[in-house]
């Protein structure tokens, strides 16, 4: 984030992101969730039922083909009413491969995927396309280890949950698909996100409970996004680089997208016209990071900027805004109406006051690896959401007022986004630092517990305001 005018994790570890070989609005949904007897998975598939060549009895072999043959279930049922056409399975099949234990024995003439050697897979899962140059097109093939590392852990880092590798797989199916009807169009982040938008169109078919052989509660959706962490582009990257998958932010909200639209969103929404967050750094934006120093942030983006864009949005309700006062304080809030509020993030009606805990919460976030500048001002953003209702004569009390306000704070974004103000310009990466401040403080009664949402709901909450504006944050007279 830097003044106007204009002002990896895991691909840069592990070497490389999941993607295909080719070129290589929204409401929210509440998931209430169902009970199941184990995370993740219903009954197995028995591997005579469905063959991936080269596995072996591996958990992570296990949860793909469990995905794998629930994906053709899915694809079956939805692609004539999306496509007008009827799914044909994948022709090429399916590989498993662990690329420090390879017996080239286990496939065909030693080959994998696109003609491609089984160590060709390391680090990463991808869909070959149907061709006449190579055989064994029209498959996908997955490396195992690497797949087991994501959602187990490794040298006593944890990992994400044993959905990831069915994401996986639902990520690649979704270049099946555009390999039976097309690609949105000839460039990579386009490519990649409506991939995650079709994964997270079936991921929502699994939480509803149609599933046969997948379940998912909503807790784990926390997870799933956290993991899109591990998988964005390194911050920075081009969204015309030749493999750009997109930036935090750019794969949450696709896959958000398929989760609540469902496949005729993900068909439609992928054209030129789509936005995304991702960007190369500027000349300022690479000697800083793309962070501003804390004092700017809090001292002049988030009293002068929000003061700006809420200024313009209540005047557009036809009523006058007066830019509450913003107070950091040092662990407690002073008292408010003869009252000791005891969280990190406060509105004082009282006293027209947005307070925060610099002690305990914005310093904090400033220097957390995934936080940042953007994080620090979207917390702020969401307090100073309550002030703009107050001053609309909504309420500010409860779970809808929490709600409204995440969702301004996504309008906000929008704003800077789309160039409308005049004190601040987002950075890339910044709209990553707000996913990930939203997904890890959800659950905190000290901040954002009371929404009553997920950290995947309240994600999507806030996507709503960037894609939709203020008309989606429900401050209507």
């Amino acid at each position: 984030m830097s003044s106007s005018p204009r002002r990896v994790l895991l691909r840069a570890v592990v070497g490389a992101l999941l993607g295909s070989t080719v070129l290589t609005s929204c409401a929210v949904t509440l998931v209430d969730g169902h009970a199941t007897p184990a995370s993740g998975v219903r009954d197995d598939v028995d591997p005579q039922q469905f063959q991936i060549i080269g596995a072996t009895d591996d958990d992570i072999d296990q949860i793909a083909r469990n995905a794998l043959l629930d994906l053709n279930t899915y694809w079956a049922e939805q692609f004539p009413g999306t496509f007008d056409q009827e799914f044909t399975p994948l022709a090429g099949g399916y590989f498993s491969v662990d690329p420090a234990d390879v017996d080239p024995a286990q496939y065909p003439n030693g080959q994998i995927g696109c003609g491609e050697p089984p160590e060709a897979v390391q680090d990463n899962a991808f869909y070959c396309d149907a061709s006449n140059t190579y055989p064994n097109g029209d498959a996908i093939q997955y490396d195992r280890a690497f797949l087991g590392e994501l959602a187990f852990g490794s040298g006593g880092s944890g990992g994400y949950g044993r959905f990831i590798p069915a994401l996986v797989m639902a990520h690649e199916f979704g270049h099946a698909v555009q390999g039976r009807v097309g690609y949105p169009i000839q460039a990579s982040i386009a490519i990649e996100t409506q991939a995650d938008c079709f994964a997270g169109a079936w991921t929502k078919w699994v939480a509803d409970g149609d599933a046969p052989h997948n379940t998912i509660r909503p807790g784990e959706l926390d997870d799933v996004l956290r993991g899109y962490l591990l998988l964005r582009d390194p911050v920075g990257t081009g969204r015309n680089s030749g493999e750009a998958h997109g930036s935090y932010f750019d794969r949450v909200s696709a896959f958000q997208q398929g989760f609540d639209d469902g496949p005729p969103a993900c068909r439609d929404a992928f054209g030129q016209d789509r936005p995304y967050t991702q960007g190369e750094f500027s000349d300022q934006d690479l000697a800083t990071g793309g962070d501003a120093p804390y004092d700017q942030t809090v001292g002049q983006f988030a009293t002068e900027g929000l003061a700006e864009f809420f200024t313009t949005a209540v005047d557009q309700q036809g009523k006058t805004f007066t830019a509450p006062t913003l107070a950091g304080f040092d662990g407690q809030a002073p008292e408010c109406d003869g009252e000791q509020p005891d969280t990190d993030l406060v509105y004082c009606a009282a006293t027209d006051t947005v307070g925060y805990d610099e002690t305990d919460l914005t310093e904090p976030l400033y220097a957390d690896e995934q936080g940042g500048d953007y994080a620090v001002l979207t917390a702020i953003a969401i307090p100073y959401g309550l002030a703009v209702r107050d001053q609309l004569g909504l309420s500010t009390d409860g779970q809808d007022a929490v709600r409204s306000a995440v969702c301004l704070a996504g309008a906000f974004t929008a704003g800077v986004l789309n160039g409308q103000s005049t004190v601040l310009q987002i950075s890339p990466g910044d709209a990553d630092e707000s996913v990930s401040f939203l997904l890890e403080y959800s659950d905190d009664p000290e901040v954002l517990a009371d929404s009553g949402l997920t950290g995947f709901q309240l994600v999507d909450v806030f996507r709503s305001g960037v894609f939709q504006g203020l008309p989606a944050c429900d401050i209507s007279a």
